[in-house]
């Protein structure tokens, strides 16, 4: 049997109750999202063409749209997410892939046993304080030299909501300053590669700055 860490999401039976009445509802919303954001594309294609031969995994990967996108530029990949309802949107969505429930703090890799990682928005509920524990693991996960792309509102509010496209609900969604995360990944033993930061898509997208972070093991 293998053995991971014995940690978990501080939030993770909230966010499971949270997101299972709005599952279906996100999946019909975000599934083709990626065809209107062109530089997110660009970024993914990165990670899909120097993992080439190893496993990626899409950590947070909701309906799924992240991992199909990796899948369709040439990665190997599958998904995990916290919450059971979108891992089983996930599967309804792309029964070609792999998708399983999981928790960012414990993930079920071995040491090393990825070439890349991918986390959009997998943040979005923990306290920038809390950062270094989940990014330590992604690091635990990967092998020497693999990527992580992390992606992020930035900035410094916490955004709650009773209602999600159309679904009650109730969730906090948390912003990070750049920099913060910057030095968590780095105190996590990651070394920065590139950064991005771009205005939000007008009509796509909640009107948020956001920020990427291509980061290496």
């Amino acid at each position: 049997m293998l053995a991971f860490p014995a940690m978990s999401d501080p939030r993770a039976e909230e966010l499971r109750q949270g997101y299972a009445p709005v599952a279906r509802a996100y999946r019909d919303q975000l599934i083709d999202e990626l065809a209107h954001k062109p530089l997110d594309r660009a970024l993914l294609q990165v990670v899909a063409e120097r993992t080439r031969g190893g496993l990626v995994v899409d950590v947070g990967c909701g309906p799924g749209h992240v991992a199909r996108y990796l899948a369709g530029s040439g990665a190997t990949v599958e998904g995990i997410d916290l919450s059971p309802a979108m891992v089983a949107e996930a599967l309804a969505s792309n029964p070609d892939l792999e998708f399983r429930a999981g928790d960012m703090f414990a993930l079920p890799y071995e040491r090393g046993a990825l070439a890349g990682v991918v986390s959009f928005y997998a943040i979005v509920h923990l306290r920038t304080d809390e950062l270094l524990a989940p990014f330590r693991e992604l690091h635990r996960v990967l092998a020497p030299g693999g990527l992580a792309l992390v992606a992020f509102h930035a900035g410094v509010e916490i955004v709650h909501v009773d209602e999600l496209f159309g679904c009650a609900t109730s969730l906090d969604f948390v912003f990070h300053p750049a920099e913060a995360v910057v030095s968590a990944l780095v105190d996590a033993g990651f070394a920065i590669e590139a950064r991005l930061d771009r205005a939000p898509y007008p009509g796509v997208e909640y009107p948020s700055q956001r920020t990427y972070l291509l980061a290496r093991a």
